[in-house]
This record gives structure tokens, C-alpha cells and sequence, in this order.
């Protein structure tokens, strides 16, 4: 099929790495030194490797490649962290058991004071809220995985504050979101799309979904992902 993917010129590329780091999917690898585009089926075509390469080695072309394949993008992350040994009998990487232990800096007073919460709307789950709420117009949208806002100390205040607020599960929930984002995206006035995932593979399924609902809306939305480890950091890209 013909589709949108991306290009990488090597003449230009000055092997720093950092389109490969955002890259959630797997599609770009460093092989001796340069930035290479090794699946095609790995790129879904929206381009989140394109604002981070320095030398605008990176761009669009329309040609003939294997259609994106969200499937083989999970599996090729589910191996790597089995790889790095975080398995369990069930075969789920994202259950595996960790204790997680946090420095306390914060003085006893202050450590009780009460946060006031962000949350501006109700429902936000995805599978309960409706797809045409008043709410939509002009709003930044906030979509995360359950977990994050547990992860996070500091959730309310990062990602809720002055967002509506989606969350989903794609491990928990036995639907395809990306249907109905891409409703709430292309029947709304959404400003921006800032996507919150926890680092396990499992949760590639929401980031998945949003970017093919952004695809499907037909609109040019400014969007972003920011991933939540186990012990609560933030990596942005």
C-alpha cells in the first residue's frame, strides 16, 4: 500500500540517537552510527521522531510500505523487556512485582497538608464519557493510563490542572479507544492531545490509540507523550 512514512536522509544524519530514543514504536535503530528506519510496519507515520533530530535529517514521503501493524509493535516490546528479564509466569512484563522505595524530604507537617484537586469534569473513563460534552470546546485534552496518576506524585498539578481528563486501561479494558477518540477529536475543538503512559509494553496500547485517532480525525493537533516509570520519573518526548 502507499502511505505517509518517514525518510531518513544519512548524509545528513549525525548519529546522536535521539530520534531512536523517541521512537515508542521500535521503527528506527542505530547500525554504524547512523539513524536507520529498519520496519516499515513499525512506523505508524506520525512523525514524533521528526521535532527531535537536530539536523532535519529526518522527513515525510509518500511510498509504497507495509501497513502499520500495532501487533507486532506490541510483541517487539514485550520481548525486549523479556529479554531484559522482566517476566513472569503469566507473561504479562508490565505485572512484574517491584518494591519501590521513595527518599523522604518533605518535612511531617507538610507531608499531611491536603492537595486541592484539579479534576474538572466527570465521567473520565473513556468508555463512560460522552463524545460531545460542552466541556470539549476549546479544551486541552489529557488522556492517561489508570496507573500514571498513581505513579506520579505530582499528578494533579502536571497533567490534570487545566486539562479535560480521559483515562484508560487498553490492559483491563476489552475495547479499541481509538474508535471513540476519534470521535471526541474530530466532532471537538481540541486545542492539544497530551498523552501520559506508565513505561510498561502493556500500556503502548493507549499511545497506539490516540495516535490512530489523531490520524483518522483528519486534523493537524499539536500532541505529545510522556511516559511514567515504575518509581514515578517522568521522560518526555
Amino acid at each position: 500500500m502507499k502511505r505517509r512514512i518517514i525518510e531518513i536522509d544519512e548524509e545528513k544524519c549525525n548519529g546522536c540517537g535521539a530520534c531512536a530514543e523517541v521512537c515508542h514504536e521500535g521503527a528506527i535503530a542505530m547500525i554504524d552510527g547512523k539513524a536507520k528506519l529498519i520496519r516499515d510496519d513499525y512506523c505508524d507515520g506520525l512523525g514524533d521522531c521528526l521535532p527531535a533530530c537536530p539536523t532535519g535529517a529526518i522527513t515525510f514521503v509518500e511510498r509504497e510500505a507495509a501497513p502499520y501493524d500495532e501487533k507486532a509493535v506490541i510483541a517487539n516490546m514485550e520481548a525486549k523487556m523479556q529479554k531484559e528479564g522482566m517476566t513472569l509466569p503469566c507473561g504479562c512484563p508490565g505485572s512484574q512485582s517491584r518494591k519501590i522505595k521513595h527518599a523522604s524530604s518533605v518535612p511531617e507537617p507538610a507531608r499531611h497538608a491536603e492537595a486541592a484537586s484539579q479534576l474538572s469534569q466527570w465521567p473520565i473513563q473513556i468508555k463512560l464519557v460522552p463524545v460531545n460534552a460542552p466541556y470539549f470546546d476549546d479544551a486541552k485534552l489529557l488522556i492517561a493510563a489508570d496507573c500514571t496518576a498513581y505513579a506520579h506524585a505530582s499528578f494533579h498539578e502536571r497533567f490534570i490542572k487545566g486539562h479535560i481528563t480521559l483515562v484508560g486501561c487498553p490492559k483491563l479494558d476489552a475495547v479499541d479507544y481509538s474508535e471513540k477518540l476519534t470521535e471526541i477529536i474530530g466532532n471537538n475543538d481540541i486545542k492539544s492531545v497530551t498523552i501520559v503512559r506508565m513505561e510498561v509494553p502493556c500500556c503502548a496500547g493507549l499511545e497506539i490509540a490516540t495516535k490512530k485517532a489523531l490520524q483518522r480525525s483528519g486534523k493537524f493537533i499539536p500532541w505529545h507523550v510522556v511516559t511514567v516509570t515504575v518509581d514515578g520519573k517522568l521522560i518526555e518526548s
